[in-house]
């Protein structure tokens, strides 16, 4: 017979098996041990200090505070950016960690306008000048542009309407500023 060896997934050392219930000794728990990415996030803990505003009998402090920010730092549809949370209908989430997606789903379409035909077919019975009417062109921009957010296990999506051809562009860098806030 061959020899046992000793269970390298237990925490006791010696490899003795340990007794079930006894803090060291056995105590190997199945399942993940923390949250990792495409799990929910726990949210983050509050903080255990109250801040204090000097008065009397309280020092203030010798550097210059900072002014209070208010107001939003960056909408997109429905999803605001306020400080340091990021505030949906659906709730707030934590702005440190999120996720940003956006995807287009917007068409530009290029198309000879009505009035043109008829400018062309009327100058060319007068001369031949009217085809040059056939070179105008109308761009119109149909569809929208998805932006998803993923943050403290929550998730939300909103669709932003495509005015022109720019406006992929302009969401793009308003995602890309909120995900360098998110860092």
């Amino acid at each position: 017979m061959s020899e046992q060896q000793p269970n390298p997934y237990t925490s006791d050392p010696a490899g003795q098996g340990g007794q079930p219930g006894v803090p060291g000794q056995g105590d190997y728990k199945w399942g993940p041990g923390e949250a990792s990415y495409g799990y929910p996030q726990p949210y983050p803990a509050a903080p255990a200090y109250q801040p204090t505003i000097g008065g009397a009998g309280m020092a203030t402090p010798a550097y210059p505070m900072a002014a209070p920010t208010g107001g939003a730092g960056l909408s997109l549809g429905d999803i605001t950016v306020a400080g340091d949370q990021i505030i949906t209908p659906s709730g707030t989430m934590p702005l440190k960690g999120a996720m940003w997606n956006a995807t287009d789903f917007s068409r530009t379409e290029e198309k000879i306008p009505p009035h043109a035909i008829v400018l062309a077919i009327v100058f060319f019975l007068f001369c031949l000048l009217g085809l040059l009417f056939l070179l105008m062109k109308q761009k119109t921009t149909t569809g929208y542009i998805q932006v998803t957010v993923t943050s403290g296990g929550r998730h939300h999506s909103t669709m932003i309407p495509a005015v022109d051809a720019y406006t992929y562009q302009w969401v793009m860098s308003q995602v890309n500023h909120a995900r360098s806030m998110s860092m």
